[in-house]
């Protein structure tokens, strides 16, 4: 699954993540144990790529921030696949 915020709302996450943590940047994450390609950190910082739950969960989890005082929308795992092979 992954989650979708409205426009602006991840880039606020992220940066509240990273400030609940003392983290002076994104490259600085990857001491926490997660074991995400920097590349990877920038796509989701500016908005390119929708966050995975699972690293949504943790960030949460990690930072100490609530679930439920973010609004954001949930997408199944096939969310904008191309459907092929139809004629």
């Amino acid at each position: 699954m992954r989650i979708k915020f409205r426009k602006g709302r991840q880039r606020e996450f992220i940066q509240k993540v990273l400030l609940n943590l003392h983290s002076p940047s994104l490259r600085s994450l990857n001491q926490f144990g997660f074991e995400v390609n920097y590349q990877t950190l920038k796509s989701y910082f500016s908005e390119n790529r929708t966050l995975p739950k699972d690293f949504f969960d943790d960030l949460c989890e990690l930072s100490g921030i609530d679930e439920k005082e973010i609004k954001f929308e949930l997408l199944d795992d096939n969310w904008g696949k191309v459907k092929g092979g139809k004629k």
